[in-house]
């Protein structure tokens, strides 16, 4: 909420609590602790602006009905030199509040004074976070999943700094484990086949048209120099060359996605730095593990799991859940961050638990890990679902995504649903210039309203400062709506924060355009009269700002002119 909505509901508790006591001073009410109360926004507005149920909180305190307590309240309530112009009775004791046009100019002016900060707040008390997203496997392009993933990762992160978080952001590469070795054999059956085409690939390795191009890159540069070569001398050769590429190649993919890590963390150095070992070692010290066929097993069902885990097979090499353990220990205690936030697919349910049966083993809060589940999402156009295989090579990946729809779009509509949701892409509606396009709707309000502004200029009419007189002429009820609405931003995205869900700030913008829209439709922004024609601009141009702000925080342009 803003500033003036934080005062505002700071003054009304004063009010209540002032007129408790005044009640309690003249033996209306008892003498007793006053009670526990809540002050809340009605969602009808014919209720009040504000609403508090400090009557029927009090009734077993004072031993009275919450109607005569309300009425006591009311007798001793003063709204002097403050927002509240009048307060009623409501229900079965309800109090109603209703803000003066005093409230509405604040408002505006807060937020232009705020420019580019509104919106913000210290909610998150500089706490650091770092919040993991993507980390796509370094050994194809990205698909469709990393794309939402990308997208709901960073606007979360963004959600979070606007919230007052010390946020990080990061990529954490697989370059260790079982896909590094899958990647290992398709790049050498893919290269050996150049000079043997009667090799067979394996059903499991990667078919993609990567791997092939991989394989011809690599031959070009040392021709048929490995065919002869060890398979280890092979392997290691081709991914040495191959997976830097791939590497640098997501960089760029999530680069030209608008998307910047702060750290692109190498699971590599986990085994390299001994951090693997370690673990490894720590959960042997507290006691819980156990060998059993040649395998040593972690009791994770002691710590909330469904069943044990195995930590080391029974040829030595760990497990993939070693490294994690190992780099969410680095994020926790090595790193020192408060909370650290996975954004993951839907196949990682099960992930969880065992994470957090691991960090509690090792003595951490476990609360401090976070998990955000993504569900997939389904590319749909002329009403079919596309069928996707990463397998075969035929998935849309991230690059031809952004190839055939804007990207201010593909980010935007990433971010329509809460991370939980499926989510269908309509890739004809995300590349429409019209109002059924959210997120060209949005960017179109802002564009007007720069249309009107700049009109308004080449008449003459001044934009300069304002006083609260002209201020408050604006007394519609389309305004007013636009200005509570407009009031909810810093709340909305504190809420957003709290719930790890940047959809709430999309919704949040598409009903602020859909407000303005309305607005402008019911009335004329520049007319004849001149201090209402000044009040007006001064509200579009409180909408442009904090559209702006918006869109800004969710890396999508905010355009003069469409």
């Amino acid at each position: 909420m803003s500033r003036i909505v934080k005062e505002t509901e700071n003054t009304l508790k004063k009010i209540l609590l002032d007129a408790v006591n005044s009640a309690v001073a003249n033996g209306e009410l008892p003498e007793v602790e006053a009670p526990d109360f809540k002050i809340e926004v009605p969602a009808n507005r014919a209720n009040g602006d504000f609403s508090s149920n400090i009557a029927m909180a009090g009734a077993r305190a004072y031993k009275k009905a919450p109607a005569a307590i309300a009425q006591s309240i009311v007798n001793n309530i003063s709204l002097d030199g403050t927002l509240f112009e009048r307060v009623e009775i409501a229900g079965p004791g309800f109090l109603n509040f209703y803000l003066s046009q005093k409230y509405y100019s604040e408002i505006l002016k807060d937020i232009i004074a705020c420019g580019d900060d509104y919106g913000k707040s210290n909610y998150g008390e500089g706490k650091k976070v770092l919040v993991e997203f993507v980390s796509a496997n370094p050994t194809g392009p990205m698909h469709i999943g990393n794309a939402r993933g990308g997208a709901i990762g960073d606007c979360l992160a963004s959600v979070l700094d606007w919230a007052g978080y010390n946020v990080s952001r990061e990529f954490y590469i697989n370059d260790a484990g079982n896909q590094i070795e899958k990647f290992a054999t398709s790049l050498e059956v893919r290269y050996l086949q150049f000079f043997d085409n009667t090799i067979e690939m394996p059903e499991d390795a990667y078919q993609g048209a990567d791997i092939t191009e991989h394989a011809q890159n690599f031959i070009k540069e040392y021709g048929d120099a490995y065919v002869n070569a060890s398979s280890a001398d092979r392997r290691k050769a081709l991914v040495d060359y191959a997976l830097p590429k791939n590497i640098d190649g997501l960089e760029r993919d999530l680069g030209r996605y608008r998307i910047k890590y702060d750290k692109w963390f190498r699971e590599s150095t986990l085994h390299n730095d001994g951090s693997v070992q370690r673990v490894i070692d720590a959960l042997k010290e507290k006691g819980v593990t156990y060998e059993q066929d040649g395998a040593l097993w972690f009791r994770a069902s002691e710590f909330g799991n469904d069943k044990d885990i195995v930590l080391v097979r029974a040829n030595g090499i760990p497990t993939y859940i070693v490294p994690d353990i190992a780099y969410h220990y680095n994020k926790l205690v090595t790193r020192g961050f408060d909370t650290a936030i996975d954004v993951l697919g839907a196949d990682h349910h099960g992930y969880v638990p065992r994470m957090k049966a691991a960090l509690t083993a090792l003595g951490l809060d476990a609360s401090r890990l976070d998990i955000v589940i993504m569900q997939m999402v389904r590319l749909v156009r002329d009403g079919e679902t596309i069928k996707l295989s990463k397998r075969s090579g035929k998935a849309i990946t991230l690059n031809t995504l952004i190839d055939e729809v804007p990207l201010d779009a593909a980010r935007f509509f990433f971010n329509l649903r809460e991370p939980n949701s499926h989510f269908d892409f309509d890739l004809e509606l995300a590349a429409k210039q019209s109002s059924e396009n959210p997120v060209y709707y949005v960017q179109y309000a802002h564009a007007r309203i720069c249309s009107i502004l700049k009109k308004a200029q080449e008449q003459g009419v001044s934009l300069g400062s304002i006083d609260d007189s002209e201020l408050s002429l604006l007394s519609s009820d389309e305004e007013k709506e636009i200005i509570r609405h407009l009031s909810s931003l810093t709340g909305e995205i504190v809420n957003a924060a709290k719930a790890y869900d940047p959809a709430r700030i999309t919704h949040y913008v598409i009903e602020l355009a859909t407000l303005f829209h309305k607005f402008y439709n019911a009335h004329r922004v520049v007319s004849d009269d001149e201090k209402l024609t000044h009040a007006r601009l001064y509200l579009c141009t409180a909408v442009k700002n904090t559209i702006g702000n918006i869109l800004s925080m969710l890396k999508i342009t905010a355009p003069q002119v469409m």
